[in-house]
């Protein structure tokens, strides 16, 4: 019954929040003819996607280190600014900068290279934790990001830790 409840709150939480953040704006207008240009990406804009992705992975294992860009330790928003800076896309450094950037984006469109954001402190809506999306297809998307527990890995979405902590998506290619 204590499931049932949650998953009612829950699916009203994230409708209230879905409709809620987006803005209706002139560049709101736009970006939606840009999201139909672009669900089918050039080749260029794929291959860089491709790229940040693989260039992330080469961090997988990688310790967790709060401010840290290296194998030698990685922090959440540092994976995600160092993978795109591999294909010289600069990006802001912290995850509330990163959490900025870009064009919202409803969780059921995102796409590989996409940005999801969460909020992992108890009590607290605030976005603190950042990933890059590796695979997504309806109802599985996975992301790659820095774990302060394991380090550098792949989860999915659909785990309910980040299910529950989940606060947007971002495209910012």
């Amino acid at each position: 019954m204590k499931k049932i409840i949650l998953i009612l709150i829950l699916s009203a939480f994230f409708a209230s929040c879905n409709s809620s953040k987006r803005v209706v704006s002139k560049k709101t207008r736009t970006s939606k003819t840009t999201k139909k240009r672009n669900s089918s990406p050039s080749a260029a804009t794929s291959k860089i996607v491709v790229n940040i992705i693989e260039h992330a992975k080469t961090f997988e294992g990688t310790r967790y280190k709060y401010g840290g860009t290296t194998k030698k330790g990685m922090d959440c928003s540092g994976l995600v600014v160092t993978a795109f800076k591999k294909e010289d896309v600069l990006l802001p450094r912290t995850t509330s900068d990163l959490s900025k950037r870009g064009d919202w984006i409803d969780v059921k469109e995102v796409k590989e290279g996409d940005l999801l954001f969460f909020a992992t402190k108890k009590n607290n809506r605030r976005v603190n934790h950042v990933g890059i999306v590796t695979s997504s297809r309806p109802g599985h998307v996975e992301f790659i990001h820095a774990s302060t527990s394991r380090g550098v890995m792949i989860s999915n979405l659909a785990e309910s830790y980040w299910y529950l902590a989940y606060v947007q998506a971002r495209r910012v290619l």
